[in-house]
């Protein structure tokens, strides 16, 4: 065979590869979140900590490498760089193992001890930074010095995934949400790291004219809620928070504001407590990015409640918080910070209980 022909067979059995890990793992559960608070509102939370990669970055992780793949970039002998504070990278490490491809991943040097492991695990090299705003240059650095891909999460996100469906996330929550009492949710509440999800979502809603609206939860930190609020603020120089996964100091190419009909504001104490809070009812460990959007959705449903409407709401378990032990699950590693977690528990409790939240 030719060299361009023995590319095209190994790309050919490059993504038969993927595509049999897919079928073998394709959909995650959809929980519903016990509320004696409001009988006539149902919460429910797409649990992607069961993906094989343990988060919601398994499915990009799995559509850049078709995309890639179907686009020409990745070949047999192709090194696959990405800039990643941890999850994303775990799972494009997986599927780079997978292939026989070296992976490095380039974070910065305070990604939890967790997510580095996990990334090793899978054959993935660390290349640390001194800050996230310095993973995207030396990203594209690396890729060039080692005549490699780099994957570039941020940019190709909302286009690598297929938003009409092939079981995409919005696809399979609508399809399991089909015998609920309420199967069109009034609401899905997301965050946004690269904006690929919230872009999914939004233009899915849109293709399949359904009256669901989209609620933005964004650390307090980030500049994405900024952005949604005034299209002329595209940067943040706001300390960074300490949730990992979602929240962005820069306005990232995927990022799709005109998708997005409502968006808040989250203190990073108060995505940590209601972590802690969903954790304990639903018997299932969460990372903090999952406690953003329960808090955002609590707004979201006191709202509904005060206006005495009826519906579903959905969100997301992005990841567990196994990944979080020697931080956001360290009672010392939070008080070296000074975070009190005891008030938003206390908030986030009532409104179990009451339907009402007043944090």
């Amino acid at each position: 065979m030719q060299p361009a022909t023995e590319r095209r067979s190994w790309v050919s059995t490059a993504i038969k590869i993927i595509e049999a890990d897919f079928n073998r793992s394709s959909d995650t559960h959809l929980l519903r979140i016990p509320f004696p608070g409001a009988p006539g509102i149902a919460l429910y939370i797409k649990d992607e900590s069961t993906h094989p990669t343990g988060s919601l970055k398994h499915r990009l992780a799995r559509s850049l490498f078709l995309y890639g793949l179907c686009n020409g970039w990745i070949g047999p002998d192709t090194t696959i760089i990405e800039a990643s504070s941890g999850s994303t990278a775990v799972s494009e490490a997986y599927f780079a193992r997978m292939l026989g491809l070296r992976f490095i991943a380039v974070m910065p040097r305070s990604t939890s001890a967790e997510k580095i492991a996990a990334i090793t695990f899978y054959g993935g090299e660390c290349h640390f930074v001194d800050s996230a705003s310095e993973m995207y240059a030396e990203s594209a650095r690396l890729a060039d010095e080692l005549d490699g891909h780099y994957m570039d999460q941020f940019t190709y996100a909302e286009r690598a995934t297929d938003w009409r469906g092939n079981n995409n996330i919005a696809e399979s929550i609508f399809s399991q949400m089909a015998f609920e009492e309420h199967p069109v949710p009034a609401w899905i509440v997301v965050g946004a790291g690269t904006g690929g999800t919230s872009a999914t979502l939004g233009r899915y809603i849109r293709y399949r004219r359904l009256p669901t609206r989209l609620c933005l939860a964004d650390p307090e930190s980030s500049v994405f809620h900024r952005h949604f609020a005034d299209r002329r603020i595209c940067t943040s120089s706001e300390p960074p928070s300490v949730i990992e996964g979602i929240g962005r100091p820069r306005c990232e190419p995927s990022f799709v504001p005109e998708l997005i009909d409502r968006a808040y504001a989250v203190r990073d104490a108060a995505s940590l407590a209601a972590a802690r809070v969903l954790s304990q009812r639903i018997g299932r460990s969460c990372g903090g990015s999952t406690g953003t959007n329960i808090w955002a959705l609590a707004q979201i449903v006191s709202d509904m409640v005060e206006r005495g409407e009826q519906g579903s709401v959905v969100t997301l378990l992005c990841d567990s918080g196994e990944r979080y032990r020697s931080t956001h699950l360290n009672d010392s590693w939070l008080q070296e910070r000074g975070i009190d977690l005891q008030p938003e528990v206390d908030a986030l409790e009532r409104f179990f209980e009451t339907g009402l939240f007043r944090p």
